[in-house]
């Protein structure tokens, strides 16, 4: 009885150290959130160093602000300090270059501080959640606002223009055709803000690319991005839903990244993107890399979506009437279960290394 009673305490103080941690983690996220909107962390690395009066006054906010969130930065491990014996406001503090790319620097596929955004978007909508999670509604992708959206589309901007190309590459034919074939089509369904769009259209100079949404502020921001692209040539936007697209057709490739899970209907999406590849057409499908079957406890994959699922995905979705409430965690499974439906003949998982997102050609 004592032994259990022991392993019984140790289990819980375990467990309240664990949530004792994971508070830590989310006030350190949030405190990310506070530099990111307020500029803080470019202002200081305009600056090189600074001091809390100096942060302050280069970015419009008030010295205590300043100084305390400058203490809990280096205090977190985010920022350095030069000098912490020194008095308050003349601690010098600037960015490890180690934690540059992480906070800064857009093109890097470690650029990480933009999840800050996202977070500080789900937070904005917790009495919504709550009330959906009551009646069984859901919460419309809009009401999580430009942080949600400007912080998934920086996320995935460089991975986006950094490794498109290679995606494709591992279908050599489809590769092949995109390059060697006058005006190509790809359609990039669930496009967001355009970013994958844009890579597609760098990646294959021959491909006429059309990018989808449901979003009315994500394809206006995509048109103002393949703008500054140069790409307009090449490129369009439409604000549509994947069902009015039924009937057209001449697509060599259609692309499906990051969004299959997000489809409030997605044996309909499939068909209807079945019926608008050419003869020898594909698609290609990157979603979220879980694992076969559900197991409990999870890895850090499995934690990472079901997270994006409970406060995001799945309230989202549930806002759109859906005929199926899919959720984050899309396993292999599902989609092929999916794609048959569909009606496609053939799933293939294609041999791409990333650690979030499987890779999948339907045909």
């Amino acid at each position: 009885m004592t032994t259990t009673i022991s392993t019984e305490t140790t289990k819980a103080e375990e467990f309240a150290e664990l949530l004792f941690q994971q508070a830590i983690a989310s006030m350190e996220m949030l405190s990310v959130y506070v530099g990111q909107k307020l500029d803080l962390y470019e202002t200081l690395d305009r600056l090189s160093s600074a001091t809390a009066i100096e942060l302050a006054d280069n970015a419009g906010i008030h010295r205590r602000y300043a100084r305390e969130w400058l203490e809990q930065q280096s205090v977190a491990g985010v920022l350095d300090v030069e000098d912490a014996d020194a008095e308050p406001y003349a601690r010098r503090y600037r960015i490890p270059a180690e934690h540059r790319p992480v906070l800064l620097d857009a093109d890097s596929t470690l650029y990480l501080g933009p999840l800050a955004l996202a977070m500080g978007g789900v937070a904005g909508v917790l009495p919504e959640l709550l009330a959906a999670y009551r009646s069984g509604g859901g919460v419309a992708y809009p009401r999580y606002g430009e942080d949600v959206r400007h912080g998934i589309a920086a996320m995935n901007r460089p991975v986006f223009l950094d490794q498109v190309s290679d995606w494709i590459v591992a279908m050599p034919d489809v590769d092949r055709r995109l390059r060697e074939t006058d005006r190509p089509r790809v359609l990039d369904l669930g496009c967001g803000v355009g970013w994958s769009t844009i890579a597609v259209a760098q990646a294959y100079p021959n491909a006429q690319v059309d990018g989808v949404d449901l979003d009315e502020d994500s394809i206006t921001e995509a048109k103002a991005n393949a703008a500054r692209s140069g790409l307009t040539d090449r490129i369009g936007f439409r604000l549509a839903d994947a069902s009015a697209l039924a009937g057209e057709g001449g697509y060599d490739l259609v692309c499906i990244f990051e969004a299959l899970h997000d489809m409030a209907n997605p044996v309909q999406v499939l068909s209807v993107v079945r019926s608008m590849l050419r003869n020898d057409g594909a698609v290609l499908i990157a979603d979220e890399r879980v694992a076969e079957r559900f197991t409990a406890p999870g890895d850090e994959i499995e934690r990472l979506n079901y997270g994006f699922s409970v406060l995001h995905c799945l309230p989202a979705t549930n806002a759109e009437s859906p005929v199926v409430e899919a959720g984050t965690v899309l396993r292999p499974d599902t989609l092929r279960r999916y794609a048959e439906d569909a009606g496609y003949a053939s799933v293939s998982e294609l041999p791409v290394d990333n650690d979030l997102w499987r890779f999948y050609r339907l045909g």
